[in-house]
Order: C-alpha cells, then sequence, then structure tokens
C-alpha cells in the first residue's frame, strides 16, 4: 500500500510537469460550470468515498460556478466563485439553502484530456437547519473530469458541505452528481 501511495504522489508531482496549459482551461482564462446533484444524505467527509454508505435523500443541488485558472503548488487548479441552491422536498423539507462561496480546486492527476482532482472553500448560507446548525460552511469536493473538446469539459462529483464541527449540530450535506463546464 505505501508503495501504491508514494506512486501516486510522484505521478501527482511529475504528470502536470509536462503539461503546456492548464488542464482545466487549454489556452482559454475563464470557464463557467453547472452541476448538478443529488443527495447522499447526512454524514461525515468519508462517507462521500464510499459508495455502500450513501443513503439517497430526497434533494437536489445545483450550483454555477465561475472559474479562472492558478496554480497551487505548481498543480493545475482553478479560483472558483460558486453560487448553489439545494431544494429539499418530501422528507428532507427544512433542509433547503442557497449558498455562494469561493474555493480552490486542484488537479493531482492528469492523463491525456482526463484529471481526477480535490476542491475546498468556504461558503456562506442563507439560513440555517437541523443538519448543520451555522451558516458558515465548507465545501469539500472529489471529482473525476474530462475534456470534450477545446471549449467543453465533463465532470463527475461527490461533494459535502459541513461547519468543521464549530456547533454541537454538524451532520453535513453530501452529493454525487455532474457538471458541464464551457471555457472562453
Amino acid at each position: 500500500m505505501k508503495k501504491i501511495a508514494a506512486f501516486l504522489c510522484a505521478l501527482a508531482l511529475i504528470i502536470p510537469a509536462f503539461a503546456e496549459s492548464n488542464v482545466f482551461f487549454g489556452e482559454d482564462i475563464n470557464s463557467i460550470t453547472i452541476y448538478g446533484a443529488q443527495s447522499t444524505g447526512s454524514g461525515t467527509l468519508w462517507k462521500l468515498v464510499q459508495p455502500g454508505l450513501w443513503d439517497i435523500h430526497p434533494q437536489t443541488f445545483f450550483m454555477a460556478q465561475y472559474s479562472q485558472p492558478m496554480k497551487f503548488f505548481r498543480l493545475d487548479s482553478r479560483l472558483n466563485l460558486n453560487i448553489g441552491h439545494n431544494f429539499a422536498y418530501k422528507s428532507s423539507k427544512g433542509l433547503s439553502f442557497t449558498g455562494i462561496g469561493i474555493s480552490i480546486d486542484t488537479a493531482l492527476l492528469q492523463y491525456d484530456e482526463w484529471y481526477l482532482g480535490i476542491g475546498i472553500g468556504p461558503f456562506m448560507r442563507g439560513s440555517m437547519d437541523y443538519w448543520v446548525e451555522s451558516r458558515l460552511v465548507f465545501e469539500e469536493k472529489f471529482f473525476i473530469g474530462k475534456n470534450i473538446n477545446e471549449r467543453w469539459n465533463f465532470e463527475i462529483s461527490t461533494i459535502h458541505f459541513s461547519n468543521g464541527n464549530f456547533t454541537n449540530k454538524n451532520e453535513g450535506f453530501n452529493f454525487v452528481g455532474i457538471g458541464l463546464g464551457y471555457k472562453f
């Protein structure tokens, strides 16, 4: 296991060195991505990467993201301005929220037109609810994406919102979804 982890870390450092442009943008400097996601229930960040623990809830999350290219420790990254809304219905009423935030997404691995990465950033929500007792939450994201052509890309992602246990009530929100991005 240690050898596999060392190999993946070496790839993350070596592969971006061969890239001529940012994997998220190509030669462009702006991007707009629209995400749609389904709730996989409340729980910790680790629930995102364990599909066997997912508990589908009647909530749908939509987010618009404007991005610009950047480097983070020499890795291709993007700085994002996000506006999102969680629509909760049926048994999840009381969990709807609208939020605005900033985040950084970083491509840890990239091959050809594919990339795998993580993202993190703070969000300010318009309301509190019975899963998270604060307006300030943090977004953590894992994603895999593909550049379809020079203008369009597609991503599959898992997203987690929680407040880092700043309050007693912090069950968190988890989502799995897709995104479609346009570069210009």
